[in-house]
């Protein structure tokens, strides 16, 4: 019975981390590529929701909406694209931590998937499936393999 499971184990530990990598980026890149459309889908109400219920401190409510609507369109794009990914985390992971400590801290389990997924990418790349591994090894002399994890 133990031979079959470590089997099943050693079976399941085959399965490709650059494809995990691949569908963190697209899965959490989409959770906020679809909230900044909505943000400019109805941006009168949205500018509304910020004055009103978000009340981000020190950031007037235009300012807060057009900020996290831009972060939201532009960052899930270098995500999916595996471009300037590690750079691209890192205002999402910053939206992440303001939403959870401003607007929603109810959701921390959400919140906690996302900066999960997130901070695996920023710390392990976004692997060989990515633009940045591409741009590597078409231009090595330019410095290391940016979707590589980081040396020890």
């Amino acid at each position: 019975m133990m031979n079959r499971i470590q089997s099943v184990i050693a079976l399941l530990e085959r399965f490709p981390l650059s494809i995990l990598q691949l569908m963190m980026r697209i899965s959490v890149g989409a959770v906020f590529f679809y909230s900044g459309l909505t943000k400019i889908a109805s941006w009168q109400p949205t500018v509304a929701l910020f004055a009103n219920e978000y009340k981000v401190p020190v950031l007037p409510p235009e300012l807060a909406a057009t900020l996290a609507a831009t972060v939201e369109l532009t960052c899930p794009i270098f995500l999916a694209l595996g471009l300037a990914t590690r750079l691209a985390t890192l205002p999402m992971l910053g939206m992440a931590f303001v939403i959870q400590v401003f607007v929603y801290p109810e959701d921390w389990v959400e919140h906690l998937g996302w900066a999960t997924f997130l901070l695996f990418i920023l710390t392990r790349g976004p692997g060989p499936i990515s633009l940045d591994h591409v741009i590597a090894r078409a231009f090595p002399r330019f410095g290391g393999d940016l979707s590589a994890p980081l040396p020890r």
